[in-house]
């Protein structure tokens, strides 16, 4: 099973954990501390075994946890908070259970994406969670770059001593009134939501940040008044004839007409298919 964690208040998780944590043969935690923690916070006496499942020895933990299973006995997992899998330890143990036909069930709870996304103030019927920006500076400019054009609000994890120069990134990418918003601490005591333009953002978070950070921003909306698809088609057609491959040229002329790349290519494959 896996076990949401609260992600602030112990009181918001269901009563349905304490009855797994105390029931299960294995309890495997992210951090086994924060479980004893979390386990006297619910009153729950945990009597089978408690094992460490983290980053560092998932692989090698999860197919012994798997062994656990298949002999018939009931595995929790839980991380420090929220759902194993989200950004933490679970989706490797979920996949060997799933593969050797192990029925593997869920139990929900609090969830710092949601959560966020909720408060945020931004659209929240399409949304994709994009996790944690790479580190290195290439490698996040060219992640973000990737989704300039994303139309879904985008839900980030960061660190706090990471999250000014990747708001700053994402300033450059998305562009630096791009509606935003940063969740810090969500559901604890100094909970806190931020919302402004990414560059806004990017300068308050140089300041000095702490605790958990959410980052949500808004999908990308192309500007009102743009340029009639006709024209655009008949632009691609020119740079074409000109000699630009079809690709470069479609590229070019939604950039500059501010609309997603791939509206224009199938605008530019239905005309071309058309008889």
């Amino acid at each position: 099973m896996l076990a949401g964690a609260p992600i602030g208040q112990a009181g918001d998780v269901s009563p349905r954990l304490r009855q797994a944590l105390e029931g299960a043969d294995v309890v495997a935690a992210e951090d086994t501390r924060r479980l004893r923690r979390l386990a006297s916070e619910l009153g729950a006496d945990i009597t089978g075994r408690v094992v460490s499942y983290y980053d560092a020895n998932e692989a090698g933990r999860a197919r012994e946890l798997v062994e656990a299973l298949k002999d018939g006995r009931t595995v929790v997992v839980i991380t420090d908070a929220g759902m194993p899998g989200v950004s933490d330890p679970g989706y490797r143990l979920t996949r060997l259970a799933v593969e050797a036909g192990i029925t593997v069930t869920a139990l929900p709870g609090p969830s710092a994406v949601t959560t966020a996304l909720a408060v945020s103030g931004l659209a929240s019927d399409r949304f994709c969670f994009e996790g944690f920006p790479p580190r290195k500076q290439g490698e996040r400019s060219r992640r973000l770059s990737a989704l300039a054009e994303e139309e879904r609000t985008m839900v980030f994890f960061e660190s706090p001593h990471r999250l000014a120069e990747s708001l700053e990134a994402m300033a450059a990418a998305f562009g630096a009134d791009r509606p935003a918003a940063v969740c810090r601490e969500l559901t604890k005591t100094y909970e806190e939501v931020r919302r402004g333009g990414l560059a806004e953002l990017a300068e308050w978070a140089a300041g000095g940040v702490k605790g958990e950070i959410t980052v949500v921003v808004a999908g990308y909306a192309a500007p009102e008044g743009e340029a009639d698809m006709d024209e655009l088609i008949a632009e691609v057609e020119r740079l074409t004839a000109a000699g630009t491959p079809r690709k470069q040229a479609i590229a070019d002329t939604a950039k500059t007409a501010g609309i997603p790349k791939r509206e224009l290519y199938d605008a530019v494959h239905r005309r071309s298919a058309t008889p």
